[in-house]
C-alpha cells in the first residue's frame, strides 16, 4: 500500500463532501468489469480489497480512495491483420478497389468483432485526501493517469477545487541550486542522492544522465557551468524517506525507510485491515511533515 510516486493537488478550497457523502457518490460509480462490447472501464473499488465493500478508508483527517481501470487488450497488428483480410476478400470477391473510408469502416467493425474474445488489463490508482493539510495525493508516475482520477471523481461528487501547487521559483534553478552547493549546504533534513539529469536550456536542449555517480564530480561541474540544469535529481530526506525528484514536481521512485515500516508492522494487527490501517497513517502522517518541508525548501507556494 505504501505509494511509490506522488503527484500533488492543493485544494483551492475546503472540499465541502464529507466521508459519508463521498462514499455513497463513489457507490454510484462502483467498478464493473468491461462488458462484451466494452474497450474500458473505469469505476471504484475498496482501497482493502476484496476483504471490503466500503470505497473509502479513512485515517485521521485523510480519506484513501482506490480507482480501477480495465481495458481490452487489442494489438494493432492483430486488428491490422484482419482488416487486411477482409479488404482482399471484398477486392477479389467483388472485382474493385476498397478506398480509406471503407476501410475505417470494415476497422470497426473487426474490432466489435474481436473484443468479446479481447483478453482484459485491470489496473489500480490510489489517492488519499488530506483535509488538515489541503492536499490531495496520487500515486502516479504520470500527470495523464492522476487527471483520469481526477477526472472521474470530480464526475462522482460534482466538484474537486484542487490543481497542481505553484512555487514561487522553478524546481530546476533550486535543484541546479543544490548539486552546485553541495552536501554540506543542503538544506536541513536534506541530501542529494547519487543521480540526475542535467538539460541545456531549450525544447531541444541536450541531456546528460548521470547515475551512481558523485553529484560533486568534476564532470558534473563541468556541465553545469556550461549552462545546463537539473530537471531530475535524486534526495533523501532525514533517514525515512528516498526518491527522485523532477522539474514537473511528480516525486517517482519513493522508497520509505525501514524503520518506517518496522513502525508500522508494530501498529498493525494480525488481519490485513488493521495493518492497512496502519501502514495508512504512518505513510500520511510521515508524507505531510515531508512534503511541508519540501515546499519550503522549493521556495514556498505563490499566495492566492
Amino acid at each position: 500500500m505504501w505509494f511509490k510516486n506522488l503527484i500533488l493537488y492543493r485544494f483551492t478550497q475546503t472540499l465541502e463532501t464529507d466521508n459519508e457523502t463521498l462514499e455513497t457518490k463513489l457507490a454510484e460509480k462502483r467498478f464493473r468489469p468491461c462488458g462484451s462490447q466494452d474497450t474500458v472501464t473505469y469505476g471504484w473499488v475498496s482501497p482493502l480489497g476484496e476483504d471490503s465493500e466500503m470505497l473509502t478508508h479513512v485515517a485521521g483527517q485523510c480519506t484513501m480512495i482506490t480507482a480501477c481501470k480495465e481495458e481490452k487488450i487489442l494489438p494493432a497488428s492483430v486488428i491490422r491483420e484482419h482488416v487486411e483480410e477482409k479488404v482482399q476478400l471484398i477486392e477479389a470477391e467483388q472485382g474493385r478497389q476498397v478506398f480509406r473510408k471503407e476501410k475505417e469502416s470494415i476497422k470497426e467493425e473487426v474490432i466489435q468483432t474481436l473484443l468479446p474474445r479481447a483478453f482484459t488489463r485491470r489496473t489500480k490508482t490510489f489517492a488519499y485526501i488530506d483535509r488538515q493539510h489541503g492536499w490531495m495525493i496520487v500515486d502516479a508516475g504520470s500527470f495523464k493517469k492522476a487527471e483520469e482520477m481526477t477526472a472521474a471523481l470530480r464526475q462522482a461528487i460534482g466538484s474537486l477545487p484542487v490543481v497542481p501547487p505553484a512555487l514561487k521559483t522553478a524546481p530546476t534553478a533550486t535543484m541546479t541550486q543544490w548539486i552546485k552547493a553541495g552536501d554540506i549546504h543542503m538544506p536541513t533534513s536534506f541530501s542529494l542522492g547519487d543521480e540526475c539529469d542535467l538539460r541545456d536550456p531549450g525544447d531541444e536542449g541536450g541531456i546528460v544522465r548521470a547515475r551512481r555517480m558523485d553529484l560533486g564530480a568534476e564532470e558534473i561541474t563541468h556541465h553545469l557551468e556550461a549552462g545546463k540544469l537539473a530537471n531530475r535529481l535524486a534526495l533523501s530526506w532525514n533517514e525515512d524517506l528516498s526518491f527522485v525528484l523532477g522539474e514537473d514536481l511528480i516525486i517517482r521512485r519513493l522508497k520509505f525507510g525501514d524503520l518506517l515500516q518496522e513502525q508500522a508492522e508494530e501498529q498493525g494487527g494480525e488481519d490485513r485491515a488493521s495493518q492497512f490501517d496502519a501502514d495508512f497513517s504512518i505513510m500520511h502522517m510521515t508524507l505531510a511533515r515531508f512534503l511541508g518541508e519540501l515546499v519550503n525548501v522549493l521556495g514556498g507556494e505563490v499566495e492566492k
